[in-house]
């Protein structure tokens, strides 16, 4: 299995997450893992370098059709390495019902073998980092009045690094999510690499320009942001495609399947900032507000950083580079995807200790590791205004 150190990155992360740096432009090339057709050469463990990996756990996409139109974090396993999704490629094809169409002397093979069209992808990366910490009793002792103060001492450290290990995992979730919407804005730009300021397409939804189109405005970005009227058909196009994705439909993932998003698969995640202008600007001002409210979502403050100034252009922006592909965009409201489009998965995290008899102190190690996946053949909708 390949195991990424990761632990430079997760110390950047935890400076722009804090304010303390402006964006950076994010490696996620060894972080967040696509999958892959056919396990490669690299699926061998990490202690003799000899042996397989095994399938971990098998995730069968079996999911009925019924006509009509989130937390991210899934299960872990403890044997095995690999997450297997198996799927079905695309769905069956109707033929000719020859009952009503019975031809004298004419025969009737029903010994045709129709074989299903299933793909599998596997996603083998795991991340992994520690954190250190030393605890010396015998030396602080002096500092202290009683037993209970020094175990509050000690407890006060133990919290930090919890918080320390929470300010990573939610940076790593944010990026897997980041890292999608690269993704999914990678597959909308020109040939020189320039984000297109059109309406988009169907996965990469400019409501700026939509907007500006139909109703003949110049409306700028800056001012979109706390506009009614621009909030209004946001929150109707937004709305729009909640049911839509609840549709079968091949236009909502690059991977072009055949897919749908059912209501209670379907996450959707806004930026704060705009679900709270939307809040105070629209909301304040109309007698029926379930009229124009923007869809049930989860909240997020920023996608990737909040900058040294919590601006907009920070806030909604993200800069994610994955393979020899940088996607640099802000102006991102929110995104649509379907419960397994990206994910979460096989969060270990535990303490190692070591006693130093020499110098009396303990040496603890708080390890973590987690596997972090990305599915381009999965719904996937991103909002933004250019």
């Amino acid at each position: 299995m390949q195991v990424e150190q990761i632990y430079k990155l997760t110390n950047d992360i935890g400076k722009q997450v804090l304010g303390q740096e402006g964006l950076i432009n994010e490696d996620l090339s060894n972080v967040v893992d696509f999958g892959e057709a056919v396990i490669n050469n690299n699926a061998i463990d990490n202690y003799v370098k000899s042996l397989i990996d095994h399938i971990g756990k098998i995730v069968f996409v079996d999911r009925p059709y019924s006509g009509s139109a989130p937390s991210v974090l899934m299960d872990g396993w403890e044997y095995g390495s690999i997450l297997e999704k198996v799927t079905m490629d695309a769905y069956p094809e109707a033929e000719e019902n020859d009952t009503w169409n019975l031809q004298s002397g004419q025969s009737y093979d029903p010994n045709v073998f129709t074989a299903p069209t299933v793909s599998a992808k596997f996603f083998n990366k795991l991340t992994t980092f520690e954190i250190p910490m030393s605890f010396a009793e015998k030396q602080v002792k002096s500092s202290f009045s009683d037993a209970s103060q020094l175990n509050a001492f000690f407890s006060m450290i133990q919290t930090a690094i919890g918080n320390s290990m929470t300010i990573r995992l939610d940076g790593l979730v944010m990026a897997t999510i980041c890292n999608m919407i690269g993704a999914t804005i990678q597959d909308h730009l020109t040939e020189e690499g320039a984000v297109i300021t059109d309406g988009g397409n169907m996965r990469a939804v400019n409501l700026l320009a939509l907007y500006n189109s139909k109703f003949n405005k110049s409306l700028t970005k800056a001012a979109a942001i706390t506009d009614p009227e621009f909030i209004r058909w946001s929150a109707f196009y937004m709305n729009l495609y909640a049911g839509r994705l609840g549709k079968l439909s091949t236009m909502f993932n690059i991977g072009s399947k055949e897919r749908f998003t059912s209501n209670d698969r379907l996450h959707i995640v806004l930026l704060d900032e705009f679900k709270q202008a939307a809040d105070i600007y629209l909301q304040s001002d109309v007698w029926h507000n379930e009229l124009t409210k923007l869809p049930d979502a989860e909240t997020v403050p920023y996608w990737q950083g909040s900058g040294t100034d919590y601006g907009f252009a920070s806030t909604s922006a993200i800069n994610i580079k994955h393979g020899s592909k940088t996607t640099a965009i802000d102006g991102i409201l929110g995104v649509m995807f379907d419960r397994d489009a990206l994910g979460v998965c096989n969060k270990d995290n535990r303490v190692t200790s070591n006693y130093n008899p020499k110098g009396e102190f303990y040496n603890n190690w708080y390890k973590f590791d987690c596997g972090y996946f990305n599915d381009t053949n999965e719904n996937f909708v991103v909002f933004y205004i250019q």
